[in-house]
């Protein structure tokens, strides 16, 4: 087979145009399967009118990161334009000591009539404020000139709605208590810290009337936490718009260079778009180009992740957001890291792959931020590990780390003797202690998510030890069995009753006091902490696709679905959704194939980001008259599911088969544009997908090229795309199985046509 060229593939592409009824568990259900059937045993409520990608769902409290990669500095835009700086992690989600906004000196309050990015790979952000008569634009963006040092710009520009001229008077309002002085100089304002004199601010209003010496700016006092800077008034015109340009340092260097180039905002701004625009979100030899919204979200995603990216005490640490959860989440950072291979970013996940198993203690247990009774944490880094290593067709690194895997399988097994010695209900089943089960149930208690992903991990650690035959992992077959029993033992017992008819696993307990709270307020949902069940069916393949778990579990997130979306599964537990979690749950859809169930919750998911591409962990319903915010923004597992979603859709691995294009619907070929995938990373080797409208309208071609790796036992078509029928297949054999076209899975070249 030969290598995959990802230049010549790409050039070739592009020169076309491409820019159930539940029941108990039975018994005898204690095997693990290794695929799932293409076509679906779930059925699927299909929508009278298709869902739009519109963003109808977007928080009204956002925040916009405009920093570069690997940046200490994560610099953060809010929905009116407001910079907000050094957040506390111990407070509130959206408490900032300091925050800067920009606006006019007027009686009213501006009304936000838009905020935009230049584009989903460059995150220059343009936010337009409506005064009466009057509207002010707000451009900000990042700079990191070597005379300079990083800076934070904003340029504002006043401009009056109608004809005639209006009369300007800027203002820049601090949200804070802390404290600054006032210096000017030939029309330069500099703001500086009152104790350590560090400066804040540089400015100067631009154009032909510069401010005078006398009386450039000064302070109004407000209440404790505001402070305004009120500036010289001038005159705007349509023609003429009032201008001035806000420097923020963030290093310290000389203030001379930052002052001089306040003459001259448009010759940064181009430094910064000069900068995106020469960046690669994707590295060689890896490329995506999808058409329409879907594409625009794979590449902000991608330049969501690498932003919040840092280097923490010498290591590479792919984090979660720029705020509460800045630091390394090791479920997380599995979906992340899975990510970042789809993104061609392979050198930098085997650094955040090492620096996940830096985490390791001397007792064999992996901690990261979740927590010491986040035992699960353990099970994910082992399966985060082997994914790497089949994405990278390389198991070295798994050999490598052969005694901590031991070390680790150790530690899991001592948690069942340790949930025995705490007398609880998991120890009597012969499972794990208590622990800590997350997304939305807090506390140290009874529960399965723990167990669940110990069990994904075990299993693919199990087959990979099998596989490479290292002797010293034989116990994690054992033990994967042993605890598989167990599981299933006790889930046939904890399956409950929903309101709706069906029965389903919940994953707290029946003997959990909380069940039995006098109001039902406070008393957990059916679907918390649903989000491990969805990774244990996949990408954990942990049961089969009919299993009454997994029908439960389908059943489930149908009928909690609110906005498209399945609703109250996280820490918010009443009229709130937790965005990211319905790319779990569409991925457990596409997986089942449920491909409009997927598509449509998708579609949900993406609904809830903000314009700018990006998610806050949790938000109320648009309809809610409780809730809050919960998490950061922007939130990057949710960027990571965007990317990993995009990806499945066109090639999902299901254990040793591979199924193409399981995700494409109508609406991903209304755009009748192509849909390219270059050397993406599978366990079968990378592969070159590309997905080409013919000519006129009349269908679709596929050509699918795979370079060197174990071939999968079955490679699976769809019959049908939209409209059309798989009527052709060149240079590979092909026949029919149910609702899919089987494909010669050894043959390294084809290409498919459907047709009317």
């Amino acid at each position: 087979m030969m290598p995959i060229d990802r230049r010549d593939f790409l050039s070739r592409a592009l020169a076309t145009g491409a820019t159930l009824a539940a029941s108990t568990l039975p018994r005898s259900d204690a095997r693990s399967t290794s695929h799932t059937p293409p076509a679906s045993r779930h059925a699927e409520q299909k929508p009278s009118t298709p869902p739009v990608i519109d963003f109808r769902f977007a928080p009204i409290q956002r925040q916009t990161a405009f920093c570069f990669p690997d940046d200490p500095y994560k610099s953060l835009v809010d929905e009116s334009g407001q910079l907000l700086y050094g957040y506390d992690r111990y407070t509130n989600v959206d408490f900032f000591p300091l925050k800067i906004g920009f606006g006019l000196h007027g009686m009213k309050a501006p009304k936000v009539l838009s905020q935009l990015l230049e584009s989903p790979s460059i995150p220059i952000v343009r936010t337009t404020l409506e005064y009466p008569g009057v509207t002010v634009t707000l451009t900000t963006f990042a700079t990191n000139a070597p005379d300079e040092g990083r800076i934070d710009n904003v340029l504002f520009e006043a401009t009056p709605l109608a004809g005639a001229a209006a009369d300007i008077e800027p203002v820049l309002d601090f949200d804070t208590l802390q404290k600054f002085d006032l210096e000017e100089k030939d029309g330069v304002l500099t703001v500086l810290h009152r104790d350590s004199r560090r400066v804040l601010l540089i400015a100067r209003v631009l154009g032909s009337r510069p401010l005078s010496t006398d009386r450039a700016a000064s302070f109004e006092s407000g209440t404790d936490r505001a402070l305004h800077l009120v500036l010289h008034h001038g005159q705007a015109s349509k023609g003429a718009p009032y201008r001035a340009f806000f420097r923020f340092p963030q290093t310290s260097p000389p203030t001379t260079p930052i002052a001089d180039g306040l003459a001259a905002p448009a010759k940064h701004l181009e430094s910064c778009r000069a900068f995106w625009t020469s960046f690669s979100i994707f590295h060689a030899p890896v490329a995506i180009a999808i058409p329409g919204r879907e594409g625009e979200f794979a590449l902000a995603c991608a330049r969501n992740i690498l932003q919040a990216r840092e280097i923490r005490d010498g290591k590479l640490t792919f984090q979660v957001g720029p705020t509460c959860y800045r630091g390394l989440w090791v479920v997380d950072g599995n979906f992340l890291l899975e990510a970042a291979r789809y993104l061609g970013l392979d050198h930098e996940a085997v650094e955040g792959l090492r620096t996940t198993w830096s985490l390791q203690l001397a007792t064999g247990q992996v901690v990261g931020a979740g927590g010491r009774e986040h035992w699960k944490d353990t099970g994910i880094a082992i399966f985060t590990l082997v994914r790497q290593c089949e994405l990278s067709q390389d198991w070295s690194l798994l050999h490598e780390l052969t005694p901590q895997l031991v070390h680790a399988v150790q530690f899991l097994r001592s948690l069942q003797a340790e949930a025995v010695r705490q007398g609880s209900a998991l120890g009597g089943y012969g499972l794990l202690a208590k622990g800590f089960a997350d997304g939305g149930i807090g506390g140290v208690r009874d529960e399965f998510t723990n167990t669940l992903w110990v069990l994904a991990g075990l299993q693919a650690l199990a087959e990979v030890a099998e596989n490479e035959k290292i002797d010293s992992l034989k116990d994690a077959r054992q033990f994967h069995n042993e605890l598989r029993a167990a599981f299933f033992k006790a889930a046939s017992r904890e399956m409950r009753r929903h309101e709706a008819g069906f029965d389903f696993l919940p994953m707290v307990l029946r003997n959990d006091p909380e069940w039995q709270l006098p109001d039902l307020w406070d008393r957990p949902r059916p679907q918390s902490a649903q989000w491990a069940l969805s990774h244990a069916i996949f990408p954990g393949r942990v049961f089969s696709s009919s299993h009454p778990i997994v029908r439960g579990h389908v059943q489930l997130m149908q009928a909690v679905t609110q906005e498209g979306i399945p609703a109250e599964t996280g820490w918010l537990h009443h009229q709130s959704v937790w965005n990211y979690n319905a790319a779990f749950v569409a991925e457990v859809y596409l997986w089942l194939g449920m491909k409009q169930a997927a598509h449509d919750t998708f579609v949900g998911f993406l609904n809830h980001a903000s314009p700018q591409y990006c998610w806050r962990e949790e938000q109320p319903l648009q309809s809610a008259h409780v809730g809050s915010y919960v998490g950061d923004m922007p939130h990057n597992w949710a960027s990571a599911e965007c990317i990993r979603y995009v990806r499945h859709t066109f090639a999902l691995e299901d254990g040793d088969h591979l199924r193409l294009l399981a995700g494409i619907t109508a609406a991903e070929l209304e755009l009748q544009s192509p849909h390219i995938l270059a050397a993406t990373p599978t366990r079968f080797g990378r592969l070159n997908l590309k997905l080409e409208p013919l000519d006129r309208g009349q269908g679709w071609r596929l050509v699918y090229e795979r370079s060197s790796g174990p071939s999968p036992k079955k490679l699976y078509l769809p019959a049908t795309l939209g409209r059309f029928h798989l009527t052709q297949t060149e240079a590979v054999h092909s026949h029919s199985e149910g609702d899919s076209i089987l494909i010669d899975p050894a043959a390294p070249r084809w290409t498919a046509f459907w047709k009317a």
